[in-house]
């Protein structure tokens, strides 16, 4: 491991809003702010926002500057990717961010139910023929259904047209209602209207990036669950 990583990794724990119990189901312990993110951290009762596979945590940080009235959590395995977003917060003293470091697998150990009104999905693995470890599978809308409220919104961006289109199946199969959906979020700006638009396009991911300078396109799906 490189001296950067490790001087990351030493960095981001005494960083106070990122959370590294690695806790697991099977632990029977309970994580301490789970059911008590607003009133124990945000110290406010305004609605939370979670960015799966954050990475950098381009959109935990991007939409917390937007909206400073609603809370933002991301989570991810990687903590030397969390330390980036993190520290971006941290500087720029924004109180409505987190940052939660373990697998997605175990969301339901840090939230309880009603706890999260949306998530965002922005460029996550499309694991080609393994559909239920994709973050839209069944398995993991089963998961996001037990921390949020009925109704609640999922968005997911992605350069993958397999996993845009394996999205889409599963709002059919499922029928989770489907708000908004874009095959080309840049050429799209009338479809999607100005404020979706902006969100897609203003806020851009490391990945998201690099897949714009080969030319892909960058693909969006809406839906509630």
């Amino acid at each position: 491991m490189g001296h950067r990583k490790l001087k990351k990794f030493a960095e981001v724990e005494s960083f106070s809003n990122v959370f590294q119990t690695h806790l697991f189901p099977e632990d029977g312990k309970v994580f301490p702010l789970k059911g008590n993110w607003k009133e124990d951290y945000f110290k406010n009762d305004n609605p939370i926002t979670i960015e799966l596979g954050c990475g950098r945590g381009e959109y935990t940080v991007g939409l917390a500057r937007l909206f400073p009235q609603r809370n933002f959590i991301g989570m991810d395995i990687k903590g030397a990717r969390i330390w980036k977003g993190a520290k971006a917060a941290i500087e720029e003293n924004l109180p409505n961010v987190a940052f939660v470091r373990n697998r997605i697998d175990f969301i339901e150990t840090y939230f309880t139910q009603g706890e999260i009104n949306d998530i965002w999905i922005p460029f996550p693995d499309p694991y080609p023929g393994k559909a239920q470890k994709r973050l839209v599978a069944p398995p993991f809308i089963k998961r996001y259904r037990n921390i949020a409220p009925k109704g609640a919104l999922v968005h997911l961006k992605t350069d993958n047209q397999e996993l845009y289109e394996y999205a889409l199946e599963q709002v059919n199969e499922h029928h989770y209602p489907l708000l908004c959906s874009s095959d080309n979020v840049y050429s799209d700006a009338e479809r999607l209207g100005a404020e979706r638009f902006r969100l897609l396009t203003e806020i851009q991911t490391y990945y998201e990036k690099l897949f714009l300078t080969i030319g892909s396109k960058i693909h969006y799906v809406e839906f509630s669950i």
